[in-house]
């Protein structure tokens, strides 16, 4: 786990997230880490958890914004009969 500061959290990609979470959540299971290390690991997994859930809703409000506005590119069925 990397010790980053609490506004550096912000900067990683949804992956980079996911991928420590991950990371977080398999230390977390296997029961290897301390007491105090434990608390620190949930709580950066909860910071990442925090961080995907509003990736993921960003994400979700533009592909609704594009869909909604018909920004998206239009395309025509393969199987179109004339």
């Amino acid at each position: 786990m990397t010790k980053e500061r609490p506004g550096e959290i912000t900067a990683l990609s949804f992956e980079e997230a996911l991928k420590e979470l991950e990371s977080i959540v398999h230390q977390l299971e296997s029961g290897s880490a301390s007491l105090e290390s434990s608390i620190d690991l949930y709580t950066r997994g909860t910071e990442l958890r925090q961080l995907c859930e509003a990736k993921l809703k960003d994400a979700e409000m533009r592909i609704r914004k594009i869909t909604e506005t018909g920004a998206g590119v239009k395309t025509t069925p393969l199987d179109v009969e004339e």
